[in-house]
């Protein structure tokens, strides 16, 4: 910084000597003597450029300039501490102050009027901008965050509900064809069983055209019996039950006939020469022939495999009427014996009944 001119010397003229001691108790050689200088606009060159420099008038310049510099300090570090320590600024203004030129009364010079900016002012709404912003963002992350997590959960649940409907759609709809299937298989079983009934009840209605045509070549082949004569219905078998016998085997309680138990396919003989007068199913008897002799006495042969005889047909004694089976209410292949005197429907004792003709079952 340039510093001013010095003033021009002045002819030294010595002058009246005083008593004035300037403070001290008495004169003293280097206090003095000393001419009295007051300066003039004339004496004095005026400052020329931007370092002129006002006449102070006392301490108030410097003290307002030193003031203001500390309060602008003071403000500025306030609203740093502020917006470092995050704590709401104290808001400080500094109210227009004049120029220090203006302070000097120089009025050629005088600065022009500005007015000064609350700094602490200006920190507190650039700090309050920043924390507003990043708070802001903060906030709208988490809502972010928090909304996509929700609707994370909301699309697993979802997700899950589907899953379990389509486990539980699947399941019914496997069980529903589970049924189907069953009542399918069930329905064609028993269709077929009754198919195969029905097959055997024709099969076993008809009689045999090779059996009754061999019969017949063996009747023809034996000689001739006598018309009073009689004979068992059936070779190489078993008496397993006798007229009378209970059990709850029988509709009746007890048994009508007498059995002759025998391999399946066991010829049946007629016992006595006589008229057939039924030849056919005849429910829990099975395959039934019944032959009606001369005094009207009816012999019904039961549970017949085949019938080899036709209703109206007339037999002899000894000639192969059909075959032992195990058709209607059995346990097991056997012929089934029934006597009715007179056509009557009670059942009399086979047993005595051939005994009383000299047969012994």
């Amino acid at each position: 910084m340039a510093s001013n001119r010095p003033a021009p010397e002045i002819p030294f003229a010595p002058a009246r000597r005083e008593t004035e001691t300037f403070g001290y108790d008495a004169h003293r050689a280097d206090a003095g003597p000393w001419e009295e200088w007051n300066p003039t606009e004339d004496s004095v060159a005026p400052v020329r450029g931007r370092h002129r420099v006002a006449k102070q008038r006392g301490g108030f310049a410097r003290s307002s300039t030193v003031l203001g510099v500390g309060v602008m300090a003071a403000v500025g570090a306030g609203g740093m501490a502020s917006a470092n320590t995050g704590k709401p600024p104290v808001s400080l203004s500094l109210p227009d102050l004049p120029s220090v030129g203006s302070l000097f009364g120089d009025t050629a010079t005088e600065a022009p009027q500005t007015t000064t900016t609350a700094l602490s002012s200006v920190g507190v709404a650039l700090a309050d901008a920043q924390q507003d912003t990043d708070a802001g963002e903060a906030l709208r992350n988490r809502i972010m965050a928090q909304a996509e997590q929700q609707q994370g959960q909301a699309d697993n649940k979802a997700t899950a509900v589907a899953l379990a409907a389509a486990e539980k759609q699947s399941a019914a709809a496997a069980a529903q064809a589970g049924k189907e299937a069953a009542a399918k298989a069930a329905e064609a079983k028993g269709e077929a069983e009754a198919a195969a009934a029905k097959k055997a009840d024709q099969k076993a209605a008809k009689p045999d055209q090779k059996a009754a045509k061999a019969a017949e070549e063996k009747r023809q082949a034996e000689p001739a019996k006598p018309a009073g004569q009689y004979t068992l219905p059936t070779s190489s078998y078993t008496i397993t039950s006798t007229f009378g016998q209970a059990g709850t085997m029988w509709s009746s309680g007890h048994h009508t006939g007498l059995d002759f138990a025998a391999p399946t396919g066991t010829l049946i003989k007629a016992i006595h020469g006589g008229t057939i007068t039924e030849a056919g199913w005849a429910g829990s008897y099975g395959y039934r022939t019944i032959l009606t002799l001369d005094d009207g006495t009816e012999l019904w042969f039961c549970h017949q495999s085949s019938i080899n005889v036709t209703a109206g047909q007339k037999v002899t004694t000894g000639e192969v009427i059909g075959r032992v089976g195990a058709t209607g209410n059995v346990t097991g292949p056997h012929l089934h014996l029934e006597v009715h005197p007179g056509g009557q429907a009670a059942a009399i004792d086979p047993m005595a009944w051939l005994r009383d003709r000299g047969l012994t079952p």
